[in-house]
């Protein structure tokens, strides 16, 4: 079972930018895809980004095209989100996600393993 572990969360204003880190340990199989999804109060959980294990595959959620990035270290076991030109509709808690099928999903019943959060608010 692979464990997760988000970091980077924080408080920024409008227009800032913030860097998610998502570090992974345990039992970690040869491949698998990650996820970034976020919940805001009040609301359902949706998807952010996803990505492949090599990189070659990435998937964005509309509101975020052209201002976050997803990557990943493997040599690390660490991915990560960067996060540009914030707004104060970005104010959510942030989850990571594994997928053990190398396949980049906006769904998110298709990953296996979640972290447990972590906040990022973004006052105007």
């Amino acid at each position: 079972q692979v464990q997760l572990v988000e970091s980077g969360g924080g408080l920024v204003q409008a227009g800032g930018s913030l860097r998610l880190s998502c570090a992974a340990s345990g039992r970690i199989f040869s491949s698998y895809a990650m996820g970034w999804f976020r919940q805001a109060p009040g609301k359902e959980r949706e998807f952010v980004a996803a990505i492949n294990w090599s990189g070659s595959n990435t998937v964005y959620a509309d509101s975020v095209k052209g201002r976050f990035t997803i990557s990943r270290d493997n040599a690390k076991n660490t991915f990560y989100l960067q996060m540009n030109s914030l707004k104060p509709e970005d104010t959510a808690v942030y989850y990571c996600a594994a997928r053990y099928l190398n396949i980049p999903t906006m769904e998110s019943m298709a990953y296996d393993v979640w972290g447990q959060g972590t906040q990022v608010t973004v006052s105007s």
